[in-house]
């Protein structure tokens, strides 16, 4: 296994969030969950059901020599609407769908990112964001506070993310970076181990979400 490799972006996800996508969302989606979008009304909230065919998070991790980039697939989600603002909302991550820009799974790099050094899918398939606050800075331009949790842990994260809500379609994207390590992807991180030189890899994950859901 070559070890100049990049992180994977994961989270999830990111989740929830809102992100806008560098690639495009694969024909079949890999996940099991329904891709029928339906809503459910509570007083004036509306939970309307992630489209899982038209969502994706694309992920971006770096090394010394170069950046590796990929997606990786929501298997379900809900995003909660108030008087047409997003309010919040939860999204959940197969980690097990991971895979490469070219939309491969089968390679070293993949199936590495899969393994205890990173993400440990057997034993964690899922990754998941719940929403807790979303602030406006302008019409579309949001400010999104959420608990993002991955291999187990959970901590908190804030990122920036445009949303429009037009005719029951939501259509969110924005980007999240995270500091892996803090949930226990410490592979060839500088910060726990010495002398890596050319084989060390960003603690750094970009993920870019796109989110669509439907009435």
């Amino acid at each position: 296994m070559n070890n100049k490799i990049s992180i994977t972006y994961f989270i999830l996800i990111i989740a929830s969030l809102v992100f806008g996508c560098g690639g495009a969302v694969k024909e079949e989606n890999k996940n099991s969950a329904s891709a029928n979008s339906t809503s459910l009304h509570v007083g004036d909230e509306q939970y309307i059901k992630i489209d899982t065919k038209e969502s994706v998070v694309a992920w971006k991790g770096s090394s010394v020599e170069g950046a590796h980039t990929g997606y990786v697939y929501i298997s379900k989600g809900e995003l909660m609407i108030e008087n047409g603002q997003l309010m919040g909302g939860t999204v959940e991550v197969d980690m097990s769908t991971i895979e490469g820009d070219d939309h491969r799974s089968d390679n070293n790099l993949i199936e590495h990112l899969k393994d205890p050094d990173f993400f440990d899918v057997k034993k964690f398939p899922f990754s998941t964001i719940a929403i807790t606050r979303v602030e406006s800075t302008n019409d579309e331009s949001k400010e999104v506070t959420g608990s993002l949790t991955i291999k187990g842990i959970t901590h908190p994260v804030s990122f920036p993310a445009n949303m429009e809500v037009q005719d029951g379609i939501v259509k969110a994207n924005g980007k999240l970076v995270i500091d892996r390590t803090k949930w226990d992807v410490r592979y060839n991180s500088g910060k726990f181990y010495d002398n890596l030189a050319d084989k060390t890899i960003s603690d750094f994950i970009e993920f870019h979400i796109t989110i669509v859901a439907k009435n």
